[in-house]
């Protein structure tokens, strides 16, 4: 994105050109030492073996600045997980699994729920919170880079540009963003859904210092971040497809403005795409869009918001959608890419239902469960929690 405006409410580094790519990654080797970086992947057994992994991994055997890598596999049998050890045994840093459906990491979970502490099913969020946790318990890293296994046009410039804003620069906390397209824009989640939806809420709300903040990022449903650890041990995150938005909230609620940023990682960006399932709303973008929208009203809620069933039914978010699509339509074009109107206006349809179900859950339940407690709270209530976690992490790995 070859442009260089600032809104003002927080720092957003450009891609201003290619100048030399591996700059970044020698001034992170030189800084390493005094900070280290911990790289954490969340993944699902479903990823092993795919394109999109093993370019991953191709591209980190090359990189240097890293202190460790942590990967949570989930949904993995005992030959899954032999099959995971084997992927990325391809990694020269050796890095940790965490076998997050075995035995042990299970026992652990009970041991969480024995104390009362409500962690909430297996997902994304959980999968990353374990492995933020082990980063803390190991004291391996001052901060953490996050990233998903489905991004098709992965490089390794895309990490140093994640790391280098909280290595080098000062900031506590970082957002990737880049352009979604192929021969056609991508991210209809982002553009179809969650842009108008916060919105449409501002315009009914009036000013919300968060749907500010949140409106400020160009892309805040991405899965590309990097933090440092002293923000971990309070973060609080959800379990389910709501784990950006959340942890976006954490950080509104944690960081100084002046210490956050968003950096441009990569000239264009690929991953794995969902079906968007219209009639399905327990799978795929459907679910996701649910998600995501329950968690955007439970933040506001919790911050004294008030919404109720009037407002909720007063947002004027179908003809937002209908610009967001018309703006859509008009930077396809001008880039010759294709546009299939018909198929955007069932996501819109698709989400429209979302949002209705979303309002109709928050309006029954407006605290939901609990997110996912931080880690400064497990430490107090199982001291040797953090310690149970690296010897359960060592016994699967090398034991």
């Amino acid at each position: 994105m070859a442009d260089f405006f600032q809104d003002g409410s927080m720092a957003t580094l450009h891609r201003l050109g290619t100048g030399d790519p591996m700059r970044l990654e020698r001034e992170l080797e030189a800084s390493a030492a005094a900070r280290p970086i911990a790289l954490v992947l969340p993944c699902h057994a479903e990823e092993l073996g795919t394109p999109a992994l093993n370019r991953i991994i191709t591209e980190l055997r090359e990189v240097r600045f890293l202190a460790r890598i942590v990967v949570g596999i989930d949904g993995a049998d005992a030959g899954a997980w032999r099959r995971a050890q084997k992927v990325f045994s391809a990694l020269p840093q050796k890095p940790v699994l965490l076998w997050n459906d075995g035995p042990r990491m299970t026992e652990l979970l009970r041991q969480l729920a024995r104390a009362g502490l409500d962690i909430g099913p297996g997902g994304k969020g959980r999968n990353l919170w374990m492995g933020l946790g082990h980063v803390l318990a190991s004291g391996s890293a001052r901060m953490v880079a996050v990233h998903d296994c489905d991004i098709t046009t992965y490089s390794r410039e895309m990490l140093a540009r994640l790391c280098y804003p909280v290595a080098r620069l000062g900031y506590d906390f970082c957002k990737g963003y880049t352009a979604r397209f192929t021969d056609r824009l991508n991210g209809r989640v982002m553009r179809l859904l969650f842009t108008p939806l916060i919105r449409s809420l501002q315009s009914v709300l009036g000013p919300q210092e968060f749907l500010t903040f949140l409106d400020t990022f160009r892309y805040p449903l991405g899965g590309e971040a990097s933090l440092d650890t002293d923000i971990i041990r309070h973060l609080r995150i959800p379990c389910d497809w709501g784990v950006e938005t959340g942890m976006l909230a954490e950080v509104f609620r944690l960081c100084r403005p002046e210490r956050i940023c968003q950096i441009d990682v990569a000239e264009c960006y690929d991953h794995k795409h969902r079906e968007l399932s219209p009639d399905d709303p327990d799978k795929g973008l459907n679910k996701m869009a649910r998600d995501i929208v329950r968690r955007v009203f439970r933040t506001l809620g919790g911050r004294g918001v008030r919404l109720d069933r009037e407002i909720l039914n007063s947002l004027p978010y179908p003809g937002m959608a209908a610009e967001a699509m018309r703006f859509s339509s008009a930077d396809a074009e001008v880039n010759g890419l294709n546009y299939d109107r018909v198929e955007e206006e069932l996501a819109v349809t698709t989400f429209e239902r979302a949002i209705q179900t979303a309002a109709q859950e928050f309006l029954a339940d407006p605290l939901g469960g609990p997110m996912i407690p931080d880690w400064n709270r497990v430490g107090s209530a199982l001291p040797d929690f953090l310690p149970s976690l690296l010897h359960a992490a060592d016994a699967d790995n090398f034991g």
